[in-house]
């Protein structure tokens, strides 16, 4: 079928064949090859009909189910205490964290729910700033948040990005990864989750301005000032440079929720510092040693400017908190009690094959003491499993066996071998 407008058509006096309105009194006619025509107010009545009996989506239906995301309403809002609940149910330990977490989130999506009912009272955003060492569940916590609340997520290494015009990414690379995770649909990702991951790796390189460019610190957290507060931005929707010629996508970041996560290796020097205590060293006793161990409860946003991040971009992230350290209490826990557990993801995966999967007791301890001393967090605890598996995930689809225990001097022959 082709399509011609009024004006170029070639069949003046011509009617539509369904409602026999003529040519000169439509908008737009549609001729078919055997000199059949149809209007433009048919096509848009026969649309409405096919959506009305549920035939084919219509225009709303059709980008919810593209994109997976309804728009948040109040009865979606859970409550800060139910957010810590399910955050229980996946990340062992870190109550301080978990409840600072929930209700920064909770805030967030209630400002966000309540536009226009505030009066003269203009809410601010709460983005977070995450603290803690590597493997301590800072990413794990932000994901699990944004599963919960059925909204486009994503993470961005900040070690990647660069100033305009340099080697490496935009900062507005960083919306381009949303867009693409709410499959493009820019009023979901309007209210999506950033996660901004290695913060602490575009700190300022020293107190005193440099001759060279810092384009991968300083003037990274320059850029991502507008970001993080709210602005409109041009984002190029397949993300990489801007051109001039190039289609733009425009987002609205006043609603995004953004969190921070980083190391901030040796912070608790400055923390330390501040509070005139050493944090390492000889110390005085018992008491020394419970400082050198909460230290990181008391810091402020005045350590990370030591650090070296810029007061415009510490006052745009208002929600401080801390990850404690993982003690190995908290290790043997993650190894099974999560509902996504390592222990439990494998006797999953080995389930899908008909395979019992178990473990012994002492081997879950034996991968705990080799997390503990590769220091590595939880993320330790998947690689030594994966070296322990390797051999048994490979070799049991194709045997016999239905039921397979893991012991531990398997387990030390596979880490043995692993290390050497």
């Amino acid at each position: 079928m082709t399509q011609k407008s009024r004006k170029g058509s070639d069949r003046k006096g011509g009617v539509c064949s369904f409602c026999g309105a003529p040519a000169e009194e439509t908008p737009l006619m549609f001729n078919g090859a055997d000199g059949s025509m149809i209007c433009s107010s048919c096509i848009e009545h026969g649309y409405g009909l096919l959506v009305e009996h549920n035939i084919i989506a219509g225009k709303d239906k059709a980008a919810s189910k593209k994109g997976g995301f309804k728009p948040l309403t109040r009865a979606d809002l859970m409550t800060p205490a139910t957010i810590k609940s399910f955050l229980d149910d996946y990340v062992i330990g870190q109550d301080a964290a978990k409840r600072y977490m929930s209700v920064a989130v909770y805030n967030h999506y209630k400002r966000l729910l309540s536009k226009g009912s505030t009066g003269d009272v203009e809410l601010d955003k709460s983005n977070i700033v995450l603290v803690g060492p590597t493997g301590t569940g800072k990413t794990l916590m932000a994901r699990t948040i944004a599963r919960l609340l059925h909204v486009p997520f994503t993470i961005v290494d900040a070690t990647a990005l660069t100033e305009a015009g340099y080697v490496g990414e935009d900062v507005e690379s960083i919306l381009s990864r949303l867009l693409q995770a709410a499959d493009y649909d820019v009023e979901a990702a309007e209210r999506g989750i950033i996660f901004i991951d290695e913060i602490d790796k575009i700190a300022r390189k020293g107190d005193n301005p440099s001759i060279t460019r810092d384009v991968s610190g300083e003037g990274v957290q320059q850029a991502l000032l507008k970001i993080l507060e709210g602005s409109v931005v041009n984002v190029p929707p397949q993300g990489g440079r801007k051109h001039p010629d190039q289609k733009y996508i425009q987002v609205n970041t006043s609603n995004i929720l953004f969190i921070c996560g980083g190391a901030f290796d040796g912070i608790e020097k400055k923390i330390a510092k501040r509070l005139n205590t050493n944090a390492v060293g000889y110390g005085t006793g018992a008491k020394q040693r419970v400082d050198e161990k909460s230290i990181m409860q008391y810091i402020l946003p005045q350590d990370l400017k030591s650090y070296g991040l810029i007061p415009e971009l510490i006052g745009r992230l208002p929600v401080l908190t801390y990850m404690e350290p993982l003690t190995r209490e908290a290790l043997r826990s993650i190894l099974t009690e999560p509902k996504n557990s390592i222990i439990r993801q494998y006797e999953c995966l080995l389930g899908l094959d008909d395979v019992k999967l178990m473990f012994d007791d002492d081997v879950l301890d034996y991968i705990v003491d080799k997390a503990v001393e590769y220091k590595l967090g939880a993320r330790g605890l998947r690689s030594i499993c994966e070296a322990i598996m390797l051999d048994v995930m490979f070799d049991l689809p194709s045997s016999d066996c239905r039921e397979y225990r893991v012991t531990l001097d398997l387990a030390k022959q596979k880490i043995d071998r692993a290390v050497m």
